[in-house]
């Protein structure tokens, strides 16, 4: 049931803190000094969106930082400092132009359970809290800023047979030329 959901996504939405990153905040006297990502997970939203998938952030949280990820990544739909996530999740819809049924959503927390239950698949992180973990369609092995958001791309790519731009040299040097991490 779950490859059937995957090959309808055509948008993926993305919480950031504990998913993109392992959700601690570094501050200094000036606030928020620094965010990590993973590489794998930059790589897996740029060959998402290579393949025509669109890819948005929804984050609770605004800052610099995380507008400068976004801009490098070349997203081009987010939400900064929104917690009411269900309406977040349905106008990023509708600037996509797509249904919730070709939506996946990815979280970590309790602000993503309007969100997990607005898309049409929803995924978790694996060290999300138990009751996340029962909100959703899918718990990935992988923990929120050590790659979960490519394991869930990757399974994405691969139900849609799209899987050559991380499977192959020749499928990832075709799309190569668009990404940058």
């Amino acid at each position: 049931m779950i490859n059937e959901k995957l090959k309808k996504i055509k948008l993926v939405i993305t919480d950031v803190d504990g998913v993109l990153t392992d959700g601690l905040l570094h501050y200094d006297a000036n606030g928020e000094a620094i965010k990590s990502f993973h590489v794998r997970d930059g790589l897996g939203v740029k060959m998402l969106m290579d393949a025509g998938i669109q890819v948005a952030v929804l984050s609770g949280r605004d800052s610099a930082i995380l507008r400068k990820r976004i801009s490098d990544l070349g997203i081009k739909l987010f939400f900064l400092g929104k917690l009411e996530k269900e309406s977040a999740c349905l106008d990023l819809m509708k600037q996509a132009g797509v249904t919730a049924e070709q939506t996946a959503y990815i979280g970590d927390d309790s602000v993503d359970l309007p969100a997990f239950a607005t898309c049409g698949l929803s995924f978790a992180v694996a060290d999300s809290a138990p009751y996340v973990q029962n909100a959703v369609d899918y718990i990935l092995s992988l923990s929120g800023g050590k790659g979960a958001f490519r394991e869930m791309s990757d399974m994405i790519l691969h139900a849609q047979g799209k899987d050559e731009v991380y499977t192959s040299a020749k499928g990832f040097l075709k799309s190569v030329k668009n990404m940058g991490q």
